[in-house]
C-alpha cells in the first residue's frame, strides 16, 4: 500500500507524508453447513462459520524521525455472519436440455462489525478485527447446469443487495456497495470416483454510500478469481472436495483454499 499526502513540487519531488507499507492479511474460517431436501426440487440451506484473522502491517513510523520499520500486528477471532438459503430447480432438464435451479441466499449480521472495532490512535489501525460485515444481505442467482457426458457445464448469475442502516457514532447511514456476480466453468468426470472442474468467478463491487452520497475515496472494485477443484468419492456417503481460487484482478485475494 502506498499513500501520499503533501504537494508535489515536480514529478521527482513530494512534501509532506509518504506512507509505504507491506500488509500481510490471512484469513482461516471454519464452518458447519446442512442442507435438507422438502421435495426432489427444492432445499434449504444454514451456514455457520467461525472465522480467525490476523493482520501484519511493516511500514516506517509516520512523522517521527526513525531508521528502521516497525511491525504492527492485530488479530479477530469470534462467530461470523451466518447465512441462510433456499433452492428451488426450475424445470426437469435431460439430454441436450440445461436445469436451471433459482436461489435466494440471506447473510445476517452476528458477527463482529468493523464499526465496533477499537482503533489505535498512533498506527490508526484496528487494535481487533472484526468478524463481520455489519450489514444484512439479500442474494437472488440463478443457476444453470448442462450435462454433456463426461462434462458438465455450469453458470451462474447473482446480485448481492446490501441493506442500508444508520451505524451511529458520527458514521450515519451507511450502504456498502451491492454486487454484481458471474461464474461459470466446467466439471470433467475422470472416473466413477473422482472429478475435476475449472472455472471463473467475476464480481463487480458498487461504491459505498454514507447518508445518501458516495464516499469519495472509494469505487467501483473488480474481483476475478480463477478456481480449481478436485472431488473425490471416499463411499456412497462421504465425498472429499478440495478447490483453490487465485486473484486475477488487483482487489481479489492472491489466493483462497477451500476443504470440504
Amino acid at each position: 500500500r502506498v499513500a501520499l499526502v503533501g504537494l508535489s513540487i515536480i514529478p521527482a519531488t513530494t512534501i509532506g507524508l509518504i506512507d509505504v507499507r507491506s500488509v500481510n492479511r490471512d484469513i482461516f474460517i471454519g464452518q458447519i453447513a446442512a442442507r435438507y431436501g422438502l421435495t426432489n426440487r427444492a432445499e434449504v440451506e444454514a451456514k455457520i462459520p467461525y472465522i480467525y484473522r490476523h493482520d501484519s502491517n511493516l511500514a516506517r513510523p509516520l512523522a517521527t524521525p526513525s531508521t528502521a520499520d516497525s511491525v504492527f500486528e492485530a488479530s479477530g477471532r469470534s462467530l461470523g455472519d451466518i447465512e441462510l438459503a433456499a433452492r428451488y430447480q426450475l424445470n426437469q432438464g435431460g439430454v441436450n436440455t440445461p436445469y436451471y435451479v433459482a436461489n435466494l441466499r440471506t447473510k445476517t449480521r452476528p458477527g463482529k462489525h468493523p464499526f465496533d472495532a477499537p482503533i489505535d490512535p498512533e498506527p490508526n489501525l484496528q487494535r481487533e478485527l472484526p468478524t463481520g460485515t455489519g450489514f444484512w444481505g439479500v442474494q437472488p442467482s440463478l443457476t444453470a447446469i448442462f450435462p454433456s457426458d463426461p462434462a458438465v457445464f455450469f453458470g451462474n448469475v447473482s446480485y448481492l443487495w446490501h441493506i442500508k442502516r444508520n451505524v451511529g457514532d458520527g458514521f450515519g447511514k451507511v450502504d456498502p456497495g451491492d454486487a454484481i456476480g458471474a461464474t461459470f466453468g466446467m466439471g470433467l468426470a475422470l472416473n466413477e470416483r473422482a472429478s475435476f472442474s475449472l472455472g471463473y468467478e467475476h464480481s463487480t463491487v458498487l461504491r459505498t454510500k454514507q447518508n445518501g452520497r458516495p464516499l469519495i475515496d472509494t469505487r467501483t472494485t473488480q474481483i476475478g478469481t480463477l478456481t480449481f477443484g478436485g472431488s473425490y468419492r471416499l463411499s456412497n456417503r462421504t465425498m472429499l472436495n478440495l478447490t483453490l481460487g487465485v486473484g486475477v484482478t488487483a482487489e481479489a485475494p492472491d489466493l483462497q483454499a477451500t476443504l470440504r
